[in-house]
Formats: structure tokens, sequence, C-alpha cells
């Protein structure tokens, strides 16, 4: 299902129609209950009786509108109404497991982040992750100000939609772990949604950030490995399992390539993933993310040369998924936001030599307007859009 579609297929309408506004609520944010009903093409007593339901449901909140427009004259007619999503009457929790830390939040409706907490990981196994995330979580829970309807969670790697079992993660070291029933199991009656980084990443950028109204997208995000994310004709690209978009582990460097966690050679995320491009600047091999940040920051002339292979490199992957899945645009996140304006000529150079003509042409490569976030927050999307689907039942209504 479309990220952006509405229910109107749906035998309830009532409950399909309180679906619809919440959704544009959630996404766009404050706006006058005419405006709504526009959006909606409802007429403007049904709106009003169903931004009252929502209201009665804590999702919601109505405020007078102003009687003076901006130059201060007064406005004809009655004013309408501004609707706007109530952050503090319904939250989910989000959490992003990487590889040395988890990064937790309390997101409200609209999406707003209300609190949030970074906690490093120094056991990066299952068990230890699992008891940082679900005790992490369930300190901001505690704090929420209203109802938490449930966790998102994003993890670096191959993981099955239908229960959260992660299947590969090799920058985790971790295989065929049941990680969706771990955290269940601490935090009963929690609903709890795991989800791979790089899905996480593209549905926020999606839904809220630089890809709004972008049907056909593309999302790298460069840490220790490479995680990423398709939207196609605005859905979500899993695949049969969930699997789809592993793009970190397509062939860049072939046999000669460097030996990859996932067992193969020459894999992308070998060639642009953190400890590649610290060798390339001459950091040791323990450099943390920081000192690569920094030093991309701060990147002169000659580090700029000395960064080139592995620009050449992000761009020869990014002809291959220009070639194979046509988008509009490519978002490209996590350490590849402060490498790619370092080196962006030559990426765009090598993309474009080893692209088809017709799909490069119409590509754009863009950084994600949620910067660091959107892998967090696409972790509390995946809970908001069960949320959207039926506020009824979600809200209790």
């Amino acid at each position: 299902m479309s990220v952006r579609e509405t229910l109107a297929g749906s035998p309830d309408v009532r409950r399909t129609n309180l679906a619809v506004l919440l959704r544009h609520l959630h996404l766009d944010g404050a706006m006058r209950r005419a405006e709504l009903t526009d959006r909606s093409g409802l007429t403007r007593s049904t709106v009003a009786g169903l931004v009252g339901e929502l209201g009665r449901l804590g999702a919601v909140e109505q405020t007078a509108a102003s009687t003076t427009s901006t130059a201060g004259t007064p406005t004809r007619g009655r004013p309408s109404p501004v609707v706007r999503p109530c952050p503090l009457g319904v939250q989910v929790l989000a959490a992003e497991v990487r590889v040395d830390q988890v990064e937790v939040a309390l997101v409200g409706l609209g999406g707003t982040v209300l609190h949030r907490d970074s906690r490093p990981l120094p056991d990066p196994s299952p068990e230890p992750t699992a008891d940082l995330v679900a005790r992490s979580v369930a300190e901001l829970a505690r704090a929420a100000p209203g109802r938490v309807l449930g966790l998102g969670v994003a993890v670096p790697g191959v993981t099955r939609h239908r229960d959260g079992a992660v299947r590969f993660a090799p920058n985790l070291s971790w295989r065929d772990v049941s990680f969706g029933r771990m955290l269940s199991d601490r935090l009963p009656g929690t609903d709890v949604r795991v989800v791979n980084d790089g899905d996480a990443g593209v549905l926020a950028e999606h839904l809220r950030g630089v890809a709004r109204g972008c049907d056909d997208v593309v999302f790298v995000e460069g840490e220790v490995g490479v995680g990423s994310g398709v939207v196609v004709d605005g859905k979500p690209l899993v695949g049969a399992g969930g699997y789809a978009g592993e793009l970190g582990h397509i062939a860049v460097a072939g046999l000669g390539g460097r030996r990859c966690r996932c067992g193969s050679d020459g894999c992308w995320e070998t060639e642009i993933g953190l400890d590649a491009v610290a060798r390339a600047l001459g950091l040791g091999p323990d450099a943390s993310r920081r000192a690569v940040v920094d030093a991309l920051r701060t990147a002169g002339d000659e580090e700029v040369r000395r960064l080139e292979p592995v620009a050449r490199h992000l761009g020869a992957g990014l002809a291959t998924v220009v070639n194979i899945f046509n988008p509009s645009l490519v978002v490209l996140g996590g350490l590849l936001r402060e490498l790619y304006p370092c080196v962006a000529a030559e990426v765009r150079r090598t993309m474009v030599r080893g692209a088809l003509a017709a799909p490069v042409e119409q590509v754009r490569l863009a950084l994600p307007e949620l910067g660091d976030d959107a892998v967090l927050l696409g972790a509390a999307e995946a809970v908001w859009q069960r949320v959207l689907l039926d506020p009824v039942a979600a809200l209790g209504g």
C-alpha cells in the first residue's frame, strides 16, 4: 500500500474518513478545518464531526482562528478553526540500533520528538542489545505525557517484516536472531515493529523529508556498512520477505576487492563505508565516526584527492542503482552526508559514465532533510503507519 494511499475501499466509511483526516494532519501539520474539508472532499459538517471525534480520542486539538489577517485587517466571514495534531496526547517509541550505540526517542503525533537519549552499546550481541533497547525505551515510556502506541526499531541488517526476525546483520555479527520476539518478551503488551535501517530512512525522507512528493526514491546510508531503502511508484519496495534493497552488497570492486563481512569480495560497503573513508584519509584502523566526520568537514585539497577512489566507488554503485531502479531522487545519508559535498564532482562524473543516459538524466542526488534523524524517525513511522490505517482501533475509540 502506498504510504500516501487513503483507505477509500474500506467498508467502514467513518473509520476510513478518520484515517484520511489524521494522515493529513500527521504528515502536514496544523491546518484550518476548511483546508481539511477541501483536501478530503467531505462536507464541512462531516469534517467538523470527524475532527471532534479525533479530539475525543486525544489525537488532535482545535483552536479558534484569528479574526484578523496578517496585515492586521479584519477577515470576512466566520474564520475556520485551526486543527493540529496533538503530540502530547499520543506517542510512539523509536529506537535505532547502531554498531556501537543505541538511539531512542519518544515521538509524538505529527513527528515531534519529545524526548531522546543515546547510549553506548558495549556488547552488540543480541541479548545485551535487546536488554539495552528495552530498558531505554521503558524509561522513556514512563515519562510519556500521553498514550504510547508501540515501538519501532531500526536495525542494520536483513530483517523479516512479518515478525521482526533479523536474518543477517554482518556488522553486528547477528544471524537468525528473533529480535522482535526478544523485545516483545521484555516489553509485554507493546506492539513492536522491527525494520531494516535503510527501509526506515527512505520511509522518513519520503514522508517528511527531502523526498516528499517523489514517487521513486533510493535512500543510501553509509556508516560501518551501507544501509539502503527503496520506494517505487510511491510504495516501499520490500520483496517477498522484506529483504529487498540490500544495495550495500552489490559488487563494485570485483574479486580483487576487500573481503566483506557478508563473505563476498568487493561489496559496495567495503569501498564507501566508514573503514574505507578512514583509510583514504590516513586515519588509523580504529578511527571513530566522530574523527572521520571531523576530518571530512575540514578536508583540504590533499584530503579530497585522497578520497577520489572512494568517490569513484560511490559513483559506480550509484550508476548501478540508477540503471536498476530509475529513481528521480537518491538521498545520501549517514556518513555519506559528510562525504558527498567533498567529492560531489567525481561522484557525478563516475555515475554518469557508468549509467545509461536515459535514467541518469532523470536522477537528482540530495542530502537528507532530516539529517542523522532519518532512520530514527523512520522507525517511529513504521508504527505510525499502522496507527493511521485505523485510528479508532489504535486509540481505542
